[in-house]
């Protein structure tokens, strides 16, 4: 019984630095490096819904900027 009693005191004094050296979420230098993570992922979701939008409002026809300033007569084609 005492051996028994003994091994588990072994044991326990082994098993605890063990558990000391789990990773812990408490490290200032941890949290903000998964800060810094998190806000480059917000960022590179924003930049690629803009890049979206802004392909979608492409249109395929071309406008022309002076067509309001020109005469009736005139043309765009070379004479």
């Amino acid at each position: 019984m005492k051996r028994i009693i003994a091994a588990t005191v072994v044991l326990a004094s082994l098993t605890g630095p063990g558990f000391a050296q789990q990773e812990k979420d408490d490290d200032p230098i941890m949290l903000e490096q998964k800060q810094k993570k998190l806000e480059a992922e917000a960022v590179d979701k924003r930049y690629k819904s803009t890049l979206d939008k802004t392909r979608q409002n492409t249109t395929a026809t071309r406008a022309d900027p002076w067509s309001n300033l020109r005469g009736a007569d005139d043309s765009k084609t070379k004479r």
